[in-house]
């Protein structure tokens, strides 16, 4: 896509859409342990939870958020690689209830809060600062949302500076943008640091991948 163009609207990108989801997610974890959807598929969370227990950038005592955690799989995977300071947040209260659900079935010790990002992106959390912020189709959600979602991504972006500590990184897993889409979008505040290997499919002799996730680090102003 080229600048300025945006997304086909969609229901993935409402409130409602996700808050109905998840009460139903919910509501199945409880009747039979099935935790939910994982986004992307694991293997697009286990590339992140790989890079990340290998990285010298990052220790295991690191703060991280999840931003949009849903049923908070991928700080669970974080967790049982020994990851011990663990934050995800999400603006369906019932998909913060899976988490919590889901965590303390592993007994594992992750917080978890609901928040909307965007209510109040220039004092989120309090002014807690994270050395690692986790995207995993949230831009993407609200790059579907009907209502001015330009203006929302703008104040995403905003947002997750805010979160970020002074030598931060930003990593983010996007199946509707490109990594050139995703550079441009978040240049005014973050350079690439890391491009994450993603499946490679080839149509019309054109090869493009499914997936993209990217390390952000802050760009040298």
């Amino acid at each position: 896509m080229g600048d300025g163009e945006e997304l086909p609207a969609s229901k993935l990108g409402t409130k409602e859409f996700w808050d109905s989801s998840y009460v139903l997610e919910l509501n199945n974890f409880k009747d039979h342990g099935d935790v939910g959807e994982v986004w992307f598929g694991e293997d697009s969370a286990l590339r992140v939870v790989r890079w990340m227990s290998s990285t010298e950038a990052i220790s295991s005592e690191d703060s991280v958020i999840d931003l949009g955690c849903g049923n908070g799989m991928l700080l669970v995977e974080l967790a049982e690689e020994g990851f011990t300071n663990l934050t995800g947040v999400d603006y369906s209260e019932a998909a913060i209830k899976l988490a919590q659900a889901v965590s303390s079935a592993q007994q594992l010790d992750i917080k978890f809060e609901t928040f909307d990002i965007l209510a109040d992106s220039s004092c989120p959390l309090n002014g807690r600062k994270f050395k690692v912020v986790l995207d995993k189709g949230t831009y993407d959600a609200i790059s579907l949302n009907p209502d001015n979602p330009s203006e929302k991504r703008s104040l995403y972006i905003e947002a997750v500076n805010s979160l970020l500590e002074a030598d931060g990184l930003f990593i983010i897993t996007s199946c509707n943008w490109t990594q050139a889409e995703l550079v441009n979008h978040f240049h005014k505040y973050f350079a690439v640091s890391h491009v994450l290997p993603t499946p490679k499919f080839q149509f019309g002799g054109k090869t493009g991948n499914t997936v993209t996730s990217v390390v952000f680090k802050r760009a040298s102003l």
